[in-house]
């Protein structure tokens, strides 16, 4: 291989790693959260794995910019609140149906996007803000329930993420990984190969309202509008709509089979799109592409993931999560407070979201947002008008 093309080659290798290794137990926990089995959980991650890994080739070769894809974290943390619903699984694969037209849908009628991005910022944050706090929690408690195993998977990620920070949840994973399987039976009785099981789909209404907007929202305002951002922090500034097409139709595409939304990468995005990535600006789109297809490759372990995480003491999977999510808890709640003018309204978003409480068999996150948008309304203040001058004496 060229030395000038390895280097691209080498940061789309290690954003997939990152990128997988240091979510994969928020997704496959919130598809369980949701009624999802064994079986359908390890489709749901191998389904998401593939769209996104395709979604990201096609539009790296198309715009020959580095447009990383991944799947929605907050959104899988946003499953884990929800919950189980009603309707079952098939009832959340309606959601995942209703967020990836949605998104399409925003990418095709503008007014819908600029009303997504309309959105206060410190109230979408603070709902994100909600969505996580629990999740966050879990390490403290796993190191109370399960200190043997879940002290030294906390000891790594903070050490490591001292020297390497995009390498901390990966290394405290692989921690958690080796005692699970130190203590635990084997994986002996375990179906490692990967399979995509189909899901016919409910549409509950409630579930579609409670779950499925709120994925789409937190997808938009967590996902791909910090992805553009990063992208334009670069220099890269491609059109938004086809983004929004191809990232809809990957959800559409992989919700039959349990994946829950695919979106532009945010966090992991500024490790293709950077410097780092090549000092060439034209060739930086190579490590998107590779990016993608390591993604795509490394979905082909959901089977052994799932195992994994099945095997574990249900605290550690969740404090793991927990770790790889603090990231994002701190930058939603600075986003929350930032403005000194909508600081209540994002407080009443962030205590109704975090109290996890539904009414009318919709989420919490619905409410959250309801609840901090009329807050907003109620307390916006008019410009004050601005008096006239006053005439100016005539001289005697």
């Amino acid at each position: 291989m060229r030395r000038d093309v390895l280097r691209p080659v080498l940061a789309g290798v290690v954003t997939a790693l990152v990128g997988f290794g240091g979510a994969f137990p928020v997704v496959l926990a919130g598809l369980r959260a949701v009624g999802a089995d064994e079986r359908q959980a390890a489709s749901g991650l191998l389904a998401v794995c593939l769209a996104s890994g395709i979604v990201a080739v096609v539009l790296g070769l198309r715009t020959r910019m580095p447009v990383s894809i991944a799947w929605s974290t907050p959104g899988a943390a946003l499953l884990i609140a929800a919950g189980p619903q009603p309707g079952g699984f098939a009832a959340a694969v309606g959601a995942f149906l209703l967020c990836g037209a949605l998104i399409v849908l925003s990418g095709l009628v503008r007014p819908l996007g600029r009303l997504i991005g309309a959105i206060p910022a410190p109230i979408a944050g603070a709902m994100l803000a909600g969505v996580l706090l629990p999740l966050c929690l879990e390490p403290v408690k796993a190191v109370a329930e399960v200190p043997l195993l879940a002290v030294p998977v906390v000891v790594v990620w903070a050490v490591v993420g001292r020297f390497a920070r995009p390498w901390a949840v990966p290394a405290a994973l692989a921690v958690a990984a080796v005692g699970i399987v130190v203590t635990g039976p084997g994986l002996g009785g375990a179906n490692l190969a990967p399979v995509l099981e189909w899901t016919a789909p409910r549409f509950d209404p409630a579930t579609l309202v409670g779950v499925g907007l709120p994925l789409f929202l937190v997808t938009m305002a967590s996902q791909n509008v910090p992805g553009m951002a990063v992208l334009a922090t670069y220099g890269y500034r491609p059109r938004l709509a086809p983004i929004l097409g191809a990232t809809g139709l990957g959800t559409l595409a992989a919700a039959p089979f349990g994946g829950h939304a695919v979106n532009l990468a945010a966090i992991s995005a500024a490790l293709a799109a950077g410097p780092d990535a090549d000092p060439d600006p034209g060739r930086r789109w190579i490590a998107s592409v590779t990016a993608g297809v390591g993604l795509a490759a490394l979905g082909l372990g959901a089977g052994l993931a799932t195992a994994l995480i099945l095997l574990s003491p249900p605290v550690l999977v969740s404090a793991v999560a927990g770790l790889a999510l603090l990231g994002a808890l701190a930058a939603a709640l600075a986003s929350a407070v930032a403005d000194p003018t909508a600081r209540e309204a994002a407080a009443v978003t962030f205590v109704v979201t975090a109290a996890g409480i539904a009414f009318l068999g919709i989420g919490a996150a619905f409410w959250g947002l309801l609840a901090g948008g009329a807050m907003a309304l109620l307390h916006r203040r008019r410009a004050p008008r601005e008096e006239p001058a006053p005439a100016a004496a005539e001289p005697r």
